[in-house]
C-alpha cells in the first residue's frame, strides 16, 4: 500500500509538468458562414452585404484589416466611440460575432475606387504622401502605407474609402465628435477644410 501510494504521490507531482508541455489549444477560426448571416441580416442596409460601394455615408468595409474591424466594433459597443447606430447594432454582437462578420468582410476583395476632383488632386497627394511640413502634420502614409493598404490591427486600409466618409471623419476629428484616436484629433485639429477635401479625395483613388 504504501508503494502505491508514493507512486500515486509522485504522478501527481509530474502532473503539472506534463500539463506544461502540453499545447496551448489554439483560438476558434472565425466562421465566414455566420460572418456572413450577420453582415446579411444586420449590416447590408448600410454596408451593403459585401461591404464594397455602399452608401458614401457610410465606410466601405471589404478588404478592411479584421482586428480593426473588431477594435472598432468594440468601441462602439462601449460607448468609446460615439455613434447611437453603431452602438445599437453593437451591442447585440458578442466578441465571436465580431470576429465572424470582420472576417467576413476582410475576406472581400475591395472595389477600386477614383478621385473626382481634379483641382485638388496634386494637393492631396502631397499632403498624403509628404504631409503639411508648416503645420507639423506628418504623411498619411507613414501609418497607413503608401499605397494605403495600412498596417493591420494598428492602422485602417484607406485606399478606395468613400472621400465623403473620410472627410467627415477627418472633419469629426478635429471638431472632438470623434474622439476615439488621441492622434487622429490632433492631426486634423491642424488641417483645413481645402486640405481634408483633398487628401479625403485623393484617398478615394489611391490603389
Amino acid at each position: 500500500m504504501k508503494s502505491i501510494a508514493t507512486l500515486m504521490l509522485a504522478a501527481a507531482a509530474l502532473a503539472p509538468a506534463f500539463a506544461a508541455d502540453a499545447p496551448a489549444q489554439a483560438p476558434a477560426q472565425p466562421d465566414l458562414a455566420k460572418g456572413q448571416a450577420i453582415a446579411t441580416q444586420v449590416c447590408a442596409a448600410c454596408h451593403a452585404v459585401d461591404g464594397s460601394r455602399g452608401s458614401p455615408a457610410n465606410p466601405i468595409l471589404a478588404g478592411q484589416h479584421p482586428e480593426y474591424i473588431v477594435k472598432q466594433l468594440t468601441e462602439f459597443k462601449s460607448g468609446k466611440r460615439k455613434n447611437p447606430v453603431m452602438q445599437g447594432f453593437a451591442s447585440a454582437l458578442s466578441e465571436a460575432d465580431m470576429k465572424n462578420v470582420a472576417a467576413f468582410y476582410a475576406s472581400k476583395q475591395a472595389k477600386s475606387g477614383f478621385a473626382k476632383d481634379k483641382a485638388l488632386v496634386t494637393l492631396g497627394e502631397r499632403i498624403y504622401r509628404g504631409g503639411i511640413a508648416d503645420k507639423q502634420v506628418p504623411a498619411c502614409a507613414g501609418c497607413h502605407s503608401p499605397t494605403g493598404a495600412g498596417i493591420p490591427s494598428q492602422y485602417p486600409r484607406l485606399s478606395g474609402q468613400h472621400a465623403e466618409y473620410t472627410e467627415a471623419q477627418l472633419v469629426a476629428f478635429r471638431g472632438g465628435a470623434r474622439d476615439n484616436n488621441a492622434q487622429m484629433t490632433a492631426i486634423a485639429a491642424k488641417m483645413s477644410d481645402r486640405e481634408v477635401k483633398a487628401v479625403a479625395d485623393y484617398i478615394a483613388g489611391l490603389r
